[in-house]
């Protein structure tokens, strides 16, 4: 009998891993981490704050919102939001928190190509999120082209493109990964994804490997980001720090640790 199994889609990848329960905050520890959040928190509100400086208004387009943790911070700073979200789980959780927002629309982007058909942005705002894209370059190029003039375009935490790191740097910080997953208590989920990448073997139906795209690809390059949008900003600025999961290695990393991980800002969109 011939076997007719379906690859399930990037969505429904997404869905398993972030379902009914999911806790992003557990989930993302990293994000957590003092230095690294209260610096893109103060990067979120600039970014807002200028750009109404610039054009009177911030609509932001906020892709993979999670559970809106960042979200609030873009309304503090003074923005109109919409976020999308591919789990339905995750978006029935937007639209209660939100309800009684009128400054926040939530959109169910199952097949991630919603996001990309916006109208008159006025900023993009991508938190970890580019390397669960497998085309992320071809994800921004079409956003990019839907921020108005004055708009600006923010990514943070993707890890940085394996090829340009020293074989010290990727060791430390996938040895840090497995660590926290150990610490976590999913011994067996960590051994089984370790011994896979390490035999560069990948799952494309397992959400393990598909969800975190980024280590099917070799990470995501920062430099082709910062080129590709160095042609439409008057200004790009890539930020490259030490990121993981564990609270005690992230205070260590921080101070000797080569970077893991960037972010960058591009403003006054031409």
């Amino acid at each position: 009998m011939t076997n007719t199994a379906v690859t399930p889609s990037m969505g429904e990848l997404q869905e398993r891993e972030h379902g009914v329960g999911h806790d992003y905050a557990k989930g993302s520890p990293h994000i957590r981490h003092h230095t690294i959040r209260d610096r893109l928190i103060g990067d979120l509100h600039s970014l807002v704050q200028e750009v109404i400086g610039r054009n009177g208004k911030c609509h932001v387009l906020e892709l993979g919102a999670g559970h809106g943790n960042f979200t609030d911070h873009l309304l503090a700073a003074g923005a109109q939001v919409t976020v999308t979200e591919m789990s339905e789980p995750s978006v029935h959780f937007l639209r209660s928190r939100f309800r009684h927002n009128p400054n926040v629309t939530v959109l169910h982007d199952d097949d991630g190509t919603v996001a990309r058909q916006a109208e008159s942005l006025d900023a993009v705002v991508c938190i970890s999120v580019l390397h669960h894209i497998p085309d992320y370059l071809g994800a921004v190029k079409e956003l990019v082209e839907h921020i108005v003039p004055g708009g600006a375009f923010l990514s943070a935490q993707d890890p940085l493109w394996y090829p340009r790191r020293s074989r010290l740097s990727l060791s430390l910080d996938r040895n840090a990964y497995f660590l926290w997953r150990l610490g976590q208590g999913q011994l067996r989920r960590g051994l089984s994804t370790r011994l896979r990448r390490l035999r560069g073997v990948y799952d494309d139906t397992n959400e393990a490997d598909m969800v975190e795209y980024h280590v099917v690809r070799d990470g995501v390059d920062e430099e082709a980001l910062r080129e590709l949008l160095a042609s439409h900003f008057a200004e790009v600025d890539v930020q490259r720090y030490w990121s993981t999961q564990s609270g005690l290695l992230q205070e260590v990393g921080q101070r000797f640790c080569p970077p893991s991980t960037f972010g960058l800002v591009a403003r006054q969109r031409r």
